[in-house]
């Protein structure tokens, strides 16, 4: 039986991620996913593909706001309150914009410091709504926060031990920065997962997710590796694309919780690869 295995957020966009035992469903994915974000100075998204030191700031849900701590200096730490009220910036990722409000001066440079560059940070409100590309779209109000384009990304534990098996070294999930892991597949089962539910809640698995060298980032150290990508890529590539997981779709309110049943509804055939 295919179950939820493991949940995760993003709080900050391409910092370090959570594992949380139950997540809550909003408009644009769980609950506290990338809802805040860094931009530069032409209010431009940043992540560790130019910045692998992103991922040692580490944030923590509180139950005044996200506390993040830089993991290389524990004294190094700010809270993000939940709600932010500064001036409003049209901000962009990739070719989308949206609107955002400005966190504060005081996170702008505590980020600046711990980056070394200068960097604001920025928090969606529920007003700013980020539609999905409309040509995977299921609903009229199908948004996403400020992830990269879709609000859930779901990867099978089968699937990173079928990786696994041909690396080296055999590498952890947060590699792919997945929002939920089922156990119980076949490796790359959630490919053809086009619908399924958990505790009744109906999720759509759209668009399989084109990998990017954030998947070569230890997210314990920001050092950067030559792999999965080399592997991934003689057996995973498609269109000049590799693919390891499914972007996923859900315009329904619920949680979800670790060690719930997904029941497939309908699937999709699996993509063919070069």
């Amino acid at each position: 039986m295919l179950r939820v295995s493991e949940l995760f957020v993003y709080p900050v966009k391409s910092l370090g991620g959570i594992s949380l035992p139950a997540a809550e469903l909003t408009d644009r994915g769980f609950r506290y996913d990338r809802r805040w974000m860094l931009v530069d100075e032409q209010h431009r998204f940043l992540t560790q593909r130019q910045y692998p030191q992103m991922a040692l700031l580490q944030p923590v849900i509180t139950g005044e706001g996200i506390r993040i701590h830089n993991r290389q200096d524990a004294g190094e730490k700010i809270l993000l309150p939940f709600t932010a009220s500064g001036e409003t910036l049209d901000v962009q990722i990739w070719d989308d914009r949206c609107s955002a409000v400005a966190v504060g001066r005081v996170a702008d440079e505590w980020f600046s410091r711990a980056l070394q560059m200068n960097c604001r940070v920025v928090f969606m409100p529920d007003e700013s709504l980020r539609r999905v590309d409309p040509a995977y779209a299921l609903h009229g109000n199908d948004f996403s926060a400020f992830s990269d384009d879709y609000p859930l990304l779901l990867i099978s534990q089968a699937s990173l031990d079928d990786l696994n098996s041909r690396l080296a070294a055999p590498l952890p999930m947060d590699r792919f920065r997945p929002n939920m892991v089922i156990t119980g597949s076949h490796p790359y089962e959630e490919d053809e997962m086009a619908h399924f539910t958990i505790r009744g809640i109906d999720f759509y698995g759209v668009k399989p997710c084109s990998r990017c060298v954030v998947t070569t980032i230890d997210q314990q150290t920001g050092e950067k590796q030559p792999e999965p990508l080399r592997t991934l890529a003689s057996y995973r590539r498609r269109n000049n694309k590799i693919l390891f997981g499914q972007n996923v779709l859900c315009n329904q309110p619920g949680t979800v919780q670790v060690g719930d049943a997904v029941s497939v509804v309908a699937r999709k055939p699996a993509p063919s690869f070069q």
